[in-house]
C-alpha cells in the first residue's frame, strides 16, 4: 500500500510546531445529533464516557480531551502523547441491534473513520479489526468497550488518532502521524467534526438498516481492509499461532484464517495479534 501524493515530503519533526486548543463553535454545531464535551485534561476518555453513560447520558455524547494522560487500548495498553498533539474522542451509543450484531460495532467504526480520512486525502487502510494505517504504519487505535448502566448496555466508542505528532514523539517505531505523512499540521477541529460526522451517520445506517445493512457493511469493509488476501500469523492467547491467509470475513466480522487445517475464524477477543508475514 503506497503512501499517496506526500510519499516525497519531508516528514515535519520540528519540537515547535504551533498546536492550537480546539475551537468550541464548530463542535457544539453538531448537536443535537452529537453534544461535544471538550475536557483539557482526563486520564482516558473512555472512562469519563463509561461513567457519564452510567450516570445516564444519551446516545451522541462524546467525550473529547486536549490531552490524555493515561489512554487505554487493547489489553489494557497505556501510552500518553503530548497536549493538543491527537484527536481523541470516546462517542457513547446504545445499539438496539440484536447483542449478536454488536461485533461488527468496532468493525464499523475503523471502516467509517478509514473512508473519512481518505476523503481528507489520506491514503488509509484498515487492519482487521479496525487498526487505521498509512502503509504499514497505525495511525489511529480504535477501543470499543460494553457499558452496564441502569438503561441497559452502551457502547463507548473510544478512537485516538495521531495527528500533529513528529517522528521523536511518536511512541513506537511501527507509528505515524497525518502530519508526518502529510507535511502539513491537521486541523484538528476540522478533522473531528469530520470523523464524528462520518461515524454517526455510518452508526445510524447500520442502526436502522437491518440485516441488509450488515450484508452491506461486511462487503464494503472487505473491499476496504488491507488484511484480507495476506498471509498472516495470529498470536492467540496463551502463546499459540495460527498462520495462514486472511481470505475473508463471516457474517460475524470474525476474520476467516485459511491455513493448512482449513478455515478458522477467528474474533477479535480471541486474539492478540494479527500480523502480515508477506511484506
Amino acid at each position: 500500500m503506497g503512501l499517496g501524493p506526500w510519499a516525497n515530503v519531508v516528514p515535519v519533526t520540528s519540537p515547535s510546531m504551533r498546536r492550537s486548543s480546539l475551537e468550541p463553535a464548530p463542535l457544539a454545531a453538531l448537536a443535537p445529533d452529537l453534544v461535544v464535551e471538550v475536557l483539557d485534561t482526563t486520564t482516558s476518555t473512555n472512562a469519563v464516557a463509561a461513567a457519564r453513560a452510567r450516570d445516564g447520558a444519551p446516545e451522541g455524547l462524546v467525550v473529547v480531551a486536549e490531552h490524555q494522560t493515561a489512554a487505554r487500548g487493547r489489553l489494557d495498553r497505556t501510552w500518553e502523547s503530548p497536549p493538543r498533539s491527537s484527536a481523541v474522542f470516546s462517542m457513547v451509543l446504545r445499539p438496539t441491534v440484536p447483542l449478536a450484531s454488536w461485533p461488527w460495532l468496532p468493525l464499523l467504526t475503523g471502516h467509517a473513520l478509514g473512508k473519512a480520512l481518505r476523503t481528507e486525502g489520506y491514503d488509509v487502510g484498515v487492519k482487521w479489526p479496525n487498526d487505521l494505517l498509512i502503509g504499514d504504519k497505525k495511525i489511529a487505535g480504535i477501543l470499543i468497550e460494553r457499558v452496564e448502566t441502569p438503561d441497559g448496555p452502551a457502547a463507548v466508542v473510544g478512537v485516538g488518532i495521531n495527528a500533529s505528532l513528529t517522528e521523536a514523539e511518536l511512541p513506537v517505531p511501527t507509528a505515524t502521524s497525518l502530519a508526518i505523512e502529510s507535511g502539513v499540521e491537521p486541523d484538528r477541529t476540522a478533522l473531528l467534526v469530520t470523523l464524528l460526522r462520518s461515524l454517526r451517520e455510518a452508526y445510524d445506517a447500520w442502526q436502522v438498516g437491518g440485516e441488509e445493512a450488515t450484508t452491506r457493511l461486511r462487503a464494503s469493509y472487505a473491499a476496504a481492509c488491507v488484511t484480507i488476501g495476506r498471509d498472516v500469523r495470529v498470536e492467540l492467547p496463551g502463546g499459540a499461532a495460527l498462520t495462514g491467509r486472511a481470505t475473508g470475513v463471516d457474517p460475524g466480522g470474525r476474520l476467516i484464517v485459511t491455513g493448512p487445517d482449513g478455515e478458522t475464524a477467528v474474533g477479535a477477543g480471541d486474539v492478540v495479534h494479527v500480523r502480515a508475514t508477506d511484506r
